[in-house]
């Protein structure tokens, strides 16, 4: 079977294929409608879930923070009580270094 080509074309059969692509073209853009419809569903998903993201990293942030402070107001609270250890320690080393001399003079 061979295919021939028709070399007219008529103004009825330019019609039919007018129709047959305004159709085509038709069904393309309905396609696209639906595509855009759901790249729009996909975007307000992605940006709700983006931000509980957000909220989860500043959720995060708010307790990595509240536990820096409360470990640096402990770790004060030690070194001002290493300090003060330290300080009553160097006043009875000089009490005892002061008493010794004091008891060897006499």
């Amino acid at each position: 079977m061979t295919v021939t080509a028709r070399e007219a074309w008529t103004d009825e059969r330019l019609d039919d294929f007018r129709q047959h692509v305004d159709q085509r073209f038709d069904e393309v853009n309905q396609r696209f409608d639906r595509i855009e419809g759901d790249v729009r569903e996909l975007r307000a998903d992605l940006k709700k879930g983006f931000e509980r993201v957000e909220d989860g990293f500043a959720a995060q942030q708010t307790e990595m923070n509240s536990r820096f402070d409360a470990q640096q107001t402990e770790m004060s609270s030690r070194f001002d009580s290493m300090q003060r250890t330290l300080i009553l320690g160097f006043v009875s080393m000089s009490a005892s270094v002061i008493g010794g001399l004091i008891a060897t003079q006499l």
